[in-house]
């Protein structure tokens, strides 16, 4: 896998990190107009990005979708706590589930945190009861996303 961690930690110098910072705010942008921007050749640039890749630095350039646009008007954070000996089965239901497009294992009293998108609040409660039903998690505990606060972002 690319992004895998490495022994050896990839150094960034102040041209990799202005790269990274353009990309972040546009995955799209022209390798000629990242060239202009950081006062390089376009083929010097595309060196570095490949290396940039091969070294899993850049894992990949996605599209942000806005859910809303699509009739997803709510999200919902889960969190969960499988059986014991559960594990396997309640991370493939996890995946068979297209609602849930983000779920993290994590440590502590939860052993799942899930992001569900909904088109309205009837949905999540069926979701939740399928999962349940079949006894892979113990308890659920759920929060209605409002809005966003903040975005991360690369300094």
């Amino acid at each position: 896998m690319r992004n895998d961690f490495r022994k050896n930690e990839f150094h960034l110098d102040g041209i990799d990190t202005q790269l990274i910072k353009l990309l972040f705010d546009n995955a799209r942008t022209p390798v000629s107009e990242l060239a202009r921007t950081v006062g390089m050749t376009a083929p010097s640039v595309n060196e570095r990005l490949k290396r940039l890749e091969e070294n899993g630095v850049i894992a990949g350039y996605r599209v942000d979708i806005n859910p809303v646009a699509l009739g997803y008007n709510l999200m919902a954070i889960v969190r969960m706590r499988q059986f014991p000996g559960k594990m396997q089965e309640l991370e493939a239901q996890i995946q068979a589930i297209p609602e849930i497009v983000e779920c993290d294992k994590v440590t502590g009293d939860d052993c799942y945190i899930a992001r569900l998108y909904l088109k309205d609040i009837g949905e999540l409660d069926p979701i939740l009861d399928s999962i349940s039903e079949a006894r892979r998690y113990q308890y659920r505990h759920r929060q209605i996303y409002t809005r966003k606060t903040s975005t991360a972002g690369v300094n």
